[in-house]
Parts: structure tokens; sequence; C-alpha cells
């Protein structure tokens, strides 16, 4: 139906909501929630929403835009020109966005946005987490925005599979639970894709890596060192493998494998593969440890796996000791130590079992130097140790710190005090990376 035959409040059970005294739409109140949902229902009437998909993204809001201008005469709301927009700009996302989280999605300070139920949303902003007053309207239009995002990326989510890990257009990670595993409503959370890829001369700049490093982890990924970056969830080893990857030669070919794709190399020659998982009947999943040995099919130069969790550290394992040097990943792991002690365990989960020194032995070899990150208490994410692995002494790695952020205390604005500094031991990889062309200043060590 044109949207000229509509006739202002045709249906007596649907007028607009009553106004007392001199009350008129005001944003954030109950009064512009039913004044949204009257234009939005009436827009769903007498537009043709499946021709969205067709239209260019400008060209879909100018017609949502013109005909809620339309709709908003005819119901004769009592608002002023920044309310309409407002409203207007508020339906737009509700059609071709994510509704509420529009605006937190356009605030590139905003780095995590984590949705506790319908109406229970927070937010990090620099590493502090701060709760917001964003609302949804109930359950049900949560769940709508949940399967909007995940059906984007050919996934699903309903009672029978109600897990999944998708992404949204710009990168952004995404993380959604529902019912009746989310025992209080549906659960998302979205760690942001960042806008401007950061360097490695901003992490110098924000304290994160102590300076002279960058010339040292530069100079072990253009030497085809194996790198292993070890932190906990949400210390930025993403943010510095993508960093690290940054610095492999543009004429090699790179395959990258991730649960969910969120990498960002710029190198041309670059194979990004996605796991995929099952679908309704239980069939069709792919793994990463699939993905892993398909890639060594490909005839790849270096291999960048987002994060090792399970059986696929076998298979990486093997990759980097079969001529696939210079590869990066990264783990869950509180210190070096730990990180190596996982992968043992993940290799266990592989279902294939070695003698504990011949396992070890395995990952001494394919593993050069692992990279340790933290998130700290005042939200600042720093660089704590950088470790070579030096090979077996008995049934044990050994390993050697070559760099460590001395932990000094914490001041009275709660912000975490130390410093970096050199250990002073010369790395045994410093003549390997010589007789590679890779020559580092033993200045670049001292203390």
């Amino acid at each position: 139906m044109p949207i000229e035959e509509l006739t202002p409040y045709e249906d007596p059970a649907a007028q607009p909501p009553s106004e007392e005294g001199d009350e008129t739409f005001s944003t954030g109140t109950k009064l512009e929630k039913e004044w949204k949902n009257r234009i939005h229902q009436k827009l769903l009437k007498v537009m043709d929403l499946t021709l969205i998909d067709n239209l260019d993204p400008d060209d879909a809001r100018n017609q949502i835009r013109e005909i809620c201008q339309q709709l908003i005469q005819q119901e004769q709301i009592p608002c002023n020109q920044a309310s309409r927009t407002l409203l207007i700009k508020q339906i737009e996302d509700e059609i071709l966005g994510l509704g509420p989280l529009e605006p937190l999605l356009a605030d590139h300070s905003i780095s995590d946005i984590l949705v506790n139920g319908s109406d229970d949303i927070y937010i990090e902003r620099f590493g502090k987490l701060q709760p917001t007053d964003i609302r949804f309207n109930d359950d049900n239009h949560l769940l709508n925005i949940i399967d909007r995002i995940v059906s984007s990326v050919g996934r699903r989510i309903d009672e029978s599979s109600p897990m999944v890990d998708a992404r949204l257009k710009d990168g952004s990670r995404v993380n959604a639970i529902i019912p009746p595993l989310a025992l209080d409503g549906p659960s998302m959370s979205i760690r942001r894709f960042s806008v401007e890829r950061l360097s490695m001369e901003n992490l110098i700049e924000l304290g994160s890596i102590p300076e002279k490093l960058d010339i040292i982890l530069e100079g072990i990924v253009r030497g085809r060192l194996n790198i292993l970056i070890s932190g906990g969830t949400g210390s930025g080893k993403t943010t510095l493998l993508n960093i690290l990857s940054g610095f492999i030669p543009k004429d090699e070919r790179i395959v990258t494998i991730e649960d969910s794709a969120e990498l960002q190399l710029q190198q041309p020659h670059t194979v990004r593969l996605e796991t995929r998982p099952p679908n309704i009947e239980g069939k069709g999943e792919v793994n990463q440890r699939d993905l892993v040995r398909n890639s060594l099919r490909m005839r790849p130069d270096r291999i960048v796996i987002g994060e090792v969790r399970g059986g696929e550290a076998l298979d990486m394992l093997q990759a980097m000791n079969t001529g696939h040097d210079g590869s990066l990943t990264t783990i869950h792991a509180n210190s070096p130590r730990d990180a190596l002690s996982r992968i043992e365990n993940m290799v266990s989960m592989s279902g294939v079992t070695f003698p504990t020194k011949t396992l070890r032995a395995q990952i001494a070899s394919a593993i050069d130097v692992v990279v340790q990150i933290e998130r700290m208490e005042d939200g600042t994410r720093r660089l704590t140790s950088m470790q070579e692995i030096n090979g077996m002494e008995g049934e044990v790695v050994t390993m050697t710190e070559l760099f460590k952020f001395d932990r000094e205390g914490i001041d009275e604005q709660g912000k975490v005090l130390g410093k970096h500094r050199a250990t002073g031991i010369i790395p045994t990889f410093y003549d390997y990376l010589k007789r590679r062309g890779v020559d580092l200043h033993y200045h670049l060590f001292d203390q």
C-alpha cells in the first residue's frame, strides 16, 4: 500500500499514546519507545523490506528516512527536529543495523560490548568496565539482533545449538549464548575490531613493550623463527599477532586459520581459512585441526593460527618441525612455562599418545620464542616476558628470559608502576639470524 493511502489513526485500537499537559517526545522516555515502535510497525506495513538487501546501504537508509518522515507527519508526533532525527535514526538502526547497539559500535573508544541480558549492558573503555543506559525492549528483541548477526555469517543459534561464535561486518568478534544454557536470558559479548590498526610504534608509546624490542621482534619474524604469543583473555594477543604478522615479507604465501576471522594481514598473497560449525543435523563441521592439516597441502610459506586451543596443537608442531618455519600463533596461558604445559595437554586431545620426553622434545624443537603479555589492573596491556626456548635437559624444556617487566607497585590513581628491562643474555638464535641476513646488534640485549 502506498504511503499516501495511509490515514492517521486509522485503527481505533492503535491510537497514539495519550499526552498529559504539554508532555512531548523526548529521548530515553517510555513515550519515545511507544512512538518508535508505532512508527516502526507502520513502516513494516508500507515498505517491502525484502527489497532492502538488494539496495545500496545509503539508498536503503534514504528510503527508510523519507517514509519515516511522512509517517511522523501523519501521526502528528509532538517533537522537535532533533528528536525527530533521533527517532528516525533509531528505526534505521533497528532495520539495517544492530538496534540499540549501533551508537556503541560507532564509538571507537569502546573495545568491548558486554550484553548480560536485555536490560544490562556494559562496555569496556580504556581498559575499564562501565555500565550503560542502553536497553533492548525485551529478550525477544535481543534474540532477533543475535540471530541477525549469526545468520549473516552462515551460522545459527537456537535451543539445539545455543552457543555460537560469529563476527560483524567490520571484523568484530561476537560470542552469543542463549537459554536454556544462559539462565538469565540471552547473553552476548562483542570484542571490537580496531578501525585504526595499531602499530609497533603505538605499543611503544603506550608502554606495552620496551623500546628496541620492536627491532628484535621484527628480526625474529623476518628470520623465520616460530613464535608463540601467550596471555589471558583480553590481554592483546591478537593485536600483537597482527602487528608481528605485518613483518612477514610481502612475497611470501601466508595461510591464516581462525575460529572467527579477525586477523588483518596486509600482504597480497594471503589465504584466509575459517572453521565451520556442524549444521542442524550435526554434520559438516570443519574444525581447526582439519584446516591445519589441509593448509599443509596449500604450499604455505607461513602458517598463522589465530589461537591454538585443541588437537590442532599436534599438527601445528608437526608443521613447524617439517619446513613451515616462521609460523605464529597465540595461546591462553599465564606464563611461558604454562603455555608449553598447555600445548602438552592439547596434544593429548588429538588422541595420539607420546612419551613425555618425546613430546617435550617436539615442542622444544618447534617453538623458538614465547612472548607473554598481560592485561593489568589499570587496564593497560604489557609484554611481561620474552623467553627463548633453548632445548632439553633430561625431560625438561629449558628456557632463557631475554626481556621482562619488573613490577614496582601501584600509585594513588591505581596505575601499575614498573619498567621493562633486558636481562643482558644474548640469545642462541643470534647467530642463526645473522646467517639469514638479520643482524641484531649486541647492544639491543644490554641491560
